[in-house]
């Protein structure tokens, strides 16, 4: 068999992986709420992948075109648009079973049609009040041009004006940007229900009050429509601008490239529908999708639970890291021994605290950090703005390229810059990835470098539902590597080299590589060898094949691959020794690591890089090794437990079934709750096991106690007797 039949189309594998977020909305286990807002993931995450991966195939078929090549993008399209298609009524059916099943919880989620009069009086003063300012309905006249005019993945009314025979149509915005896209009815009746309203809905109820006086009309009709656009930006021609000028006329670009995507409510007229279509220009290969009365369910990641608190995930509360609790500082825990964190279980605030102290220490030099997303109120900004201020040199190197977060990257390049922040923005060719962050400090009148290598991105918000791993060191060889890949993002002309470190584009591929073919070598002698992997995506060719290379070898692998996978596991003589799961819950599975064998001397790494071309060839990424004995077995639990789940974890296969993993007679476990309980027991043990040590250190220092010698006891009880006869 070919490999190339062996190797599953990313854009595909995209859409199985956005499945599996569908089957938490529809796994009746999952709290209701919860349930409901992975409809919202579930959108958002389609939305992003038409604006990229569909965009790219869309570009592919022109290009084709153009030059007479080959047909398989357009295959490739018909196939996507097959699958959304399916994915779409999957999507509409849960909603519906949804909405039933709220109701049995008391929380009725109502439209304009489904009000008492109290609830209509209501809303009349609510849109006077509170909605009718940021309302500007648009006449779809001859000479506007709809594509320039409607925003991206904004939701909008179309409204039909009829008058007679004559049909006019306006689109309304509906301004979820001001105003909250769930609104909260008064109690009636009995104070347990309660009822929710969409905003689309109240404009919907109140549609006459917006036209009245300015359209004579005998009746109003509206639908809901959503369009997507191409996300990508072309900055060719703008060589004579700086960087920041070139992604802010790249951003612009982007709010008027083409569509892609028009989706519009099924009830709408046929009619109206091509008259959209037309002022559009919607092209045949763009996707047109007929759904439901409601869009941007992207908005429902936040729906509120306005019922009892078992609607929603119970909390897990951040753990709280003994080996930094135990100490002054996060130097001095540092200073100790390694330190893994992993989030959204242990709190972030160490993070955010090691620079906030590293910016008040004046022992503290310089603070070298890599930003790629950062929340928008980030204390780690405002820590880096501090240390200026306190007389440090600060290099924060942001990523101007981070997708979707463009803007607010070149606003906090802007911010820094003013503040005096030295802000580098890289190779203009390579995107950097990595989780940097390094702090130079006089100590003992030697410079000594600590060093955060992570997963994850610097973000206060994300760090709370992305799963990562963060490693802090004062290991000097690894730091001064770390100084080496920030020297490489300033002056990449300059030849480096590290011997520890796997670093994108430098030397990470040559390194996988290299573990890999010693597995093959190991499991060709007969001897033990095995890898294990956890990454969010497995796309590239070459490791793919290398994989499957290893597997014929008899090298055992295991993968925990959260969204694309591109290999094709259990193939008889190419993969049938290659396992791979996938688990989607509440918190979503951010880290990567990878575990070699290596002739039972084994090679632990994580990494910011996912096996992908990109990450491997085409951007700065960093894999630390991790040498703490504690540490590593720490990783390698976490891991074990996730292949051990019985709840969330999927099977992936060839047919991309999305087959649950089958608990047989095996106990049921929940990965990512039985990692939170482990890490618990975990830092518990420490504290105690550091209580008894300050006990035993307490019992050693205290003074000995003089020894009072008691006279002798040379007479019996006997003789005292006869002595006081004698008295």
């Amino acid at each position: 068999m070919s490999l190339d039949k062996l190797f599953v189309e990313k854009e595909l594998s995209w859409l199985s992986f956005n499945e599996r977020v569908l089957q938490e909305a529809m796994d009746k286990t999952v709290p209701i709420v919860e349930r409901v807002r992975f409809l919202g993931i579930f959108s958002n995450n389609l939305d992003e992948f038409f604006k990229v991966r569909v965009a790219d195939v869309k570009r592919r078929i022109i290009i084709n075109e153009a030059r007479g090549g080959d047909e398989g993008a357009k295959h490739l399209l018909t196939k996507i648009q097959n699958k959304v298609l399916k994915l779409q009524q999957d999507f509409d059916n849960t909603y519906k079973d949804l909405i039933l099943a709220l109701a049995r919880h008391n929380i009725f989620l109502v439209n304009e049609n489904q009000l008492s009069e109290n609830q209509q009086n209501w809303i009349r003063n609510y849109f006077k009040d509170k909605l009718l300012r940021h309302l500007a309905p648009i006449e779809l006249t001859k000479s506007i041009d709809l594509v320039d005019f409607l925003k991206d993945e904004y939701t909008y009314l179309a409204i039909e004006i009829r008058k007679g025979d004559e049909t006019k149509y306006s689109l309304v915005e509906v301004p979820t940007n001001d105003l909250p896209r769930f609104i909260q009815l008064p109690s009636e009746q009995t104070k347990r229900k309660k009822s929710l309203i969409l905003l689309d809905n109240i404009i919907r109820f109140c549609i006459e009050d917006l036209f009245k006086g300015f359209y004579e009309f005998d009746s109003l009709s509206s639908y809901s429509i959503k369009m997507t656009r191409d996300a990508e930006y072309n900055m060719q021609g703008m060589v004579e601008h700086g960087l920041l000028e070139q992604m802010s006329e790249g951003l612009k670009q982007r709010l008027t490239n083409e569509p892609l995507r028009f989706v519009y409510d099924r009830e709408m007229p046929l009619h109206m529908v091509d008259f959209i279509k037309d002022k559009l220009h919607i092209s045949s290969h763009d996707s047109i999708i007929p759904g439901g009365r409601y869009h941007n369910f992207k908005d429902f990641i936040g729906f509120p639970n306005v019922g009892r608190a078992y609607l929603e995930n119970p909390s897990l509360p951040a753990l709280s890291c003994h080996q930094i609790e135990k100490f002054n500082t996060v130097f001095d825990a540092i200073s100790e021994r390694d330190i893994l964190l992993y989030y959204p279980f242990h709190k972030f605030r160490y993070v955010t605290e090691l620079i906030r102290q590293a910016a008040l220490d004046p022992k503290v030099s310089t603070i070298k950090i890599n930003l790629y997303r950062v929340a928008k109120k980030s204390r780690v900004v405002s820590s880096l703005i501090d240390a200026v201020n306190n007389g440090k040199k600060v290099t924060v190197v942001i990523e101007l390229q981070a997708r979707f977060d463009e803007a607010a990257n070149i606003k906090w390049s802007k911010r820094l810059t003013q503040a005096g922040v030295k802000v580098v923005f890289g190779v203009p060719t390579l995107k950097i990835h990595s989780k940097l962050c390094l702090i130079t400090r006089l100590e003992d009148d030697q410079w000594v470098k600590y060093a955060h290598l992570g997963t994850g991105n610097f973000n206060e918000k994300t760090a709370q539902i992305y799963t990562d791993f963060a490693l802090l060191t004062k290991n000097q060889e690894l730091a001064q590597e770390v100084d080496g890949v920030f020297d490489f993002i300033e002056h990449p002309y300059r030849r480096t080299k590290f011997n520890h470190l796997l670093v994108s584009p430098i030397n990470c591929r040559r390194y996988l590589y290299r573990m890999i073919d010693a597995e093959i070598a190991s499991a060709k002698q007969n001897k033990p060898a095995a890898i294990t992997v956890k990454v969010n995506n497995l796309v590239d060719k070459g490791i793919v094949n290398r994989l499957y290379a290893a597997s014929s070898a008899g090298v055992k692998i295991r993968m925990i691959i959260r969204g694309m996978c591109a290999l094709v596991p259990g193939v008889t003589g190419i993969s049938e020794n290659i396992e791979v799961i996938s688990i989607v819950d509440r918190f979503l599975e951010h880290p990567r690591a990878f575990i070699f064998h290596n002739n039972g001397d084994e090679k632990i790494y994580i990494s910011s890089a996912d096996w992908m071309t990109r990450n491997i060839d085409n951007r700065i990424e960093v894999g630390c090794p991790i040498y703490h004995p504690e540490l590593r077995a720490m990783i390698k639990h976490s891991i074990e437990l996730q292949f051990k789940d019985t709840t969330k974890a999927r099977i992936i296969d060839k047919e991309q079934s999305n087959e649950y993993v089958q608990r047989g007679n095996r106990r049921k476990i929940r990965s990512q709750v039985s990692t939170y309980e482990y890490l618990k027991r975990r830092e518990q043990q420490l504290v105690q096991k550091h209580q008894e040590e300050l006990e035993r250190q307490a019992a050693a220092s205290e003074p000995e106690q003089p020894i009072i010698e008691a006279e002798p006891q040379s007479t019996s009880i006997s003789s005292k007797s006869k002595q006081l006869e004698q008295a």
